[in-house]
Formats: structure tokens, C-alpha cells, sequence
């Protein structure tokens, strides 16, 4: 029975993903203003999308040889009761009227089967776009929850896709610049730091300053920038002070940290 509930096979592994998944969601929780059961059958919905991504890849490791076929049964398990917990969330969904904002799952299919190529292939580490593009997608559930707490559609759901988007993708690229430096950073010099950061650095400051420049016209809530600030002075620091030598963990609280405090900041700054 013990095998049928081992941590690789029931819980996705990268736990840094977590945040991924539940700022968007808390922040589309939160601007729609009301919780309603409709609200946490949305909220099982993604949450269990995401937690069924963790047997299937270890299925489909199985099936390629990367994964003794003992895995099968645990792997099947699982998938089946993820799905079945899915679904009922999903017919709530439905049934209340919201069945509209399932769309919003229509992008993650092609990008997860992508994934799941890759991982048949042993080529799924590493693969930033696949990341960035599969966090666009958990995104989503920031519109899917304010439209459902508001009891209609706003386009200002898109506006909480983008920003957070935005963010989780700027994070992405600045956390796989702090695991170079782990690796590497001991051997550069400061102008090599700068040059090593440069993407992150992009990244950061175009979120700063389009955020910036929209609230200044009206378009975003007029503070909202500054949510973006934080983590903008986080990449000049990290690119100043070289992560090497540093643990993965260490590397990974930090992120998180910073993702919490930009969440917190974003919603306030949003309902100011």
C-alpha cells in the first residue's frame, strides 16, 4: 500500500511552482471580491489541474523507460482521482453558469503535451520558454476567479493575466540567472555579472516601467508599479551579489519571498 503514496508520484517536485499557481489565483480571488462555492470549485479546478501534471509525467517516464513500470499502478491512481475531483469541480462550474471561463484551459493543452514530449525525450530540464509559457497559463485562473467574483465577465481580467504573467515570467528568467551564479559566479567579473544579467534585467525593468507608464495614464490603478519595484531592485541586487556558492533552497526562499511580498503589494496597490 506504501507504494501507492510516494511523494514523486503524488505531489509535484519543483515546490517553486507552487507560487506560480497561487498568486495569480489569490489575486483574482481577492479583486473579485466575493467567495463564493462557485469560487472554490474554481479553486479545486486549478488546483487539481496542477496536481494531476505530477502522475502523468511520471507515467509517461514509465512508459518512455525512464521509470520502472512499477510505477504504473501508483501513477494510474492518482490520475484517476485527481480527474475525478477535477471534474466535479468542473460540473460545479458549469452548472452555475461559468462554464465559459473553462476556455481559459484551452492554452495549457498543446504546452503540457509539450511538455510531456520533452520529458519522454529527457529534455524537459532547463526549457525557460516551456516554463514561461506554461506559468501564462496558471495565470489565467486570475480573470477566471475575478469574473467569477464579480458574476460576470470584466476585461479587466485580462489586465490581472498580463501583470502577473508578466511577473512569474520575469521571476523564471531571474531564477535561472541565480543558479548560473551558483554554479559559475566565483569566475566572473564584474562586468561579466552585468552581462550574465542582462536578460533578467530586461525583464524586470520592462515590467517596472510599462506598469509605470500605464498607471500614469490611467489605464492601471495609479500605485500599481510599484508591486513591480521590488522585484526590479531584487535583480540589481542579485546581479551585484552573486548567488555563489549558494544552495538551491536558499536560492528558491528567496524567490519565494519576493513573489509573496509582490502578490501583497499588487493587491493593494490594485484596490487602492
Amino acid at each position: 500500500m506504501q507504494t501507492f503514496f510516494r511523494k514523486q508520484i503524488m505531489l509535484p517536485q519543483d515546490h517553486g511552482s507552487w507560487v506560480f499557481l497561487l498568486s495569480p489565483l489569490i489575486i483574482g480571488l481577492i479583486t473579485g471580491r466575493t467567495f463564493s462555492w462557485t469560487s472554490l470549485a474554481l479553486t479545486v479546478a486549478a488546483l487539481f489541474s496542477f496536481l494531476l501534471r505530477q502522475p502523468v509525467t511520471m507515467a509517461v517516464k514509465a512508459y518512455s523507460g525512464r521509470r520502472p513500470r512499477t510505477d504504473l499502478p501508483a501513477a494510474s491512481l492518482w490520475i484517476a482521482i485527481y480527474g475525478l475531483i477535477l471534474l466535479i469541480a468542473v460540473g460545479k462550474l458549469v452548472i452555475d453558469g461559468f462554464g465559459f471561463v473553462l476556455w481559459l484551459a484551452a492554452p495549457g493543452l498543446p504546452i503540457f503535451s509539450w511538455h510531456l514530449w520533452l520529458v519522454s525525450r529527457r529534455e524537459e530540464r532547463r526549457q525557460a520558454g516551456v516554463e514561461i509559457l506554461a506559468t501564462g497559463v496558471l495565470a489565467l485562473s486570475a480573470p477566471a476567479a475575478l469574473w467569477i467574483g464579480i458574476g460576470h465577465y470584466d476585461s479587466n481580467g485580462w489586465w490581472l493575466w498580463l501583470l502577473t504573467w508578466l511577473q512569474s515570467s520575469a521571476s523564471i528568467v531571474y531564477a535561472y540567472l541565480r543558479l548560473e551564479q551558483r554554479e559559475q559566479a566565483s569566475a566572473w567579473s564584474r562586468r561579466e555579472s552585468w552581462k550574465k544579467g542582462r536578460r533578467a534585467l530586461i525583464y524586470t525593468s520592462f515590467n517596472l516601467f510599462f506598469t509605470l507608464v500605464l498607471s500614469w495614464i490611467g489605464w492601471l490603478p495609479r500605485f500599481v508599479f510599484l508591486a513591480f519595484l521590488i522585484q526590479w531592485v531584487e535583480t540589481l541586487w542579485g546581479i551585484t551579489h552573486p548567488a555563489a556558492g549558494w544552495k538551491p533552497v536558499r536560492i528558491g526562499t528567496r524567490q519565494l519571498i519576493v513573489s509573496c511580498l509582490w502578490t501583497i503589494l499588487f493587491i493593494v496597490f490594485w484596490k487602492v
